[in-house]
């Protein structure tokens, strides 16, 4: 398939741990890919096997990941290249900076209670930090500041996967970053 020219775009997937950001970015890419687009997608788990696996979990080592990918979105997205970046990054600060510094920053609030956020966990990451084994977890023993404004906010325990994915294509193709689908 030919790639499609499109302006680079920063799609920023804010939330809890567990909130889905992962799985609806995944969901996200199929799509997009299936019109033709170039894309990366930057995930907190997979960006930490590579890029920043020298880093661990205390605050300043989060705000130096943040720091790492948020140079590689700025990159790929001045060079026409859609971004769909899934990290908890917690502080509003911090997503400000990366709005600053990318192109064509969109910030999208995918929400969940914490109780559901925790129901999904596989990795038994909240049971841990409720237990008081996991010292800064985001959203039990640290902060998690919500956008006050998004562009796109995502309800992952009223909707579906596909519904949300959905929500942020027809806003992609309102604003014209994404190019309509073309149907047989």
């Amino acid at each position: 398939m030919n790639m499609v020219e499109h302006p680079g775009f920063v799609l920023w997937f804010t939330g809890l741990s567990g909130a889905g950001k992962t799985t609806i970015a995944v969901a996200l890419e199929a799509q997009l890919r299936e019109r033709g687009m170039r894309l990366e997608r930057l995930d907190g788990d997979t960006v930490r096997q590579g890029l920043t696996r020298d880093l661990g979990f205390s605050k300043e080592d989060r705000d130096k990941n943040i720091e790492r990918v948020t140079f590689v979105a700025k990159l790929l997205s001045r060079n026409n290249v859609a971004v769909l970046a899934s990290f908890i990054s917690p502080y509003i600060a911090h997503r400000d900076g990366v709005r600053a510094e990318t192109t064509h920053f969109i910030e999208v609030f995918v929400d969940a209670p914490l109780e559901i956020c925790a129901q999904r966990d596989v990795k038994g990451m909240y049971k841990k930090a409720f237990a008081g084994e996991i010292k800064n977890f985001t959203g039990v023993s640290d902060p998690y500041e919500p956008p006050i404004n998004p562009e796109i906010h995502i309800h992952t325990d009223q909707e579906t996967v596909d519904e949300s994915v959905q929500r942020i294509v027809t806003w992609l193709e309102e604003r014209q970053y994404i190019p309509a689908k073309v149907t047989a």
